[in-house]
């Protein structure tokens, strides 16, 4: 049930959120945040759903509380090439921008704070400490995107499925500090696959590899626990 945010000094719904204190929220004060509060609403998808399609002008942007967003570039000839994960607390959408060039997936099942564009726009305008938020967070996905052009080009199929599997450690619980040592996956072998310019036989071949040397356990082929994580890093970074 929604709050009176008019009358609390900050909703508690914001008290609460992951993405107030790490997300873009985190740069608004109590009044902003009231203000925001007011045309926000939460919703819930299902893993497979379209969040905006490529050649789609977003109307509104949205804050990840969790689980795991896909974007994904459409090939003239059909076919598809999963470019970028987003986890909680990521943003979605882009402010100023036009319409989409990716198409946006819940890949899992996942939730979402989201509101108006044309009102985040309005008040970027006055608040100076919510679009360096913003430009801060684009700078750090510009720097992720390089650190993993660097793992596709360069990395053996053994050190990209290692850096894959350190990568869902390290955000797919944003309340764990460090590392997750379990988790599950939040792509099926085919997409994982597409994601790291791998084969799917071989992406197999390497998770089993590295279950038969003790550094994971596979349960229900989409769980996994990291039994070692120092080993896990030392084959991610070809330290084996």
């Amino acid at each position: 049930m929604r709050i009176d945010i008019h009358s609390a000094e900050v909703p508690v719904l914001c008290r609460a959120c992951e993405a107030r204190h790490r997300g873009i929220c985190g740069a608004l004060d109590a009044r902003e945040l009231l203000r925001l509060g007011r045309i926000s609403s939460r919703h819930e998808y299902d893993a497979g759903t379209t969040l905006v399609a490529a050649g789609e002008r977003g109307d509104h942007c949205s804050n990840i509380l969790s689980g795991v967003v896909k974007l994904s570039k459409l090939l003239p000839d059909g076919r598809q090439q999963v470019v970028e994960l987003q986890f909680a607390p990521d943003f979605i959408g882009r402010p100023f921008g036009g319409e989409s060039d990716v198409l946006v997936e819940a890949a899992t099942d996942v939730r979402l704070c989201s509101f108006p564009r044309d009102a985040l726009e309005t008040m970027m305008a006055g608040s100076g400490a919510l679009e360096n938020r913003l430009h801060r967070q684009a700078l750090r996905q510009l720097d992720d995107a390089r650190d993993w052009m660097m793992t596709l080009g360069r990395k053996s199929a053994a050190e990209k499925v290692a850096s894959f599997l350190l990568m869902l450690s390290r955000h797919l619980h944003p309340q764990v500090e460090g590392y997750s040592t379990t988790f599950g996956l939040p792509l099926g072998r085919s997409d994982i696959a597409d994601f790291l310019g791998l084969t799917v036989e071989t992406v197999s071949r390497q998770l089993t590899r590295l279950r038969k040397d003790g550094i994971i356990e596979i349960e229900k082929a989409r769980h996994i626990g990291v039994t070692d994580l120092d080993r896990l890093k030392d084959v991610a970074a070809n330290a084996a």
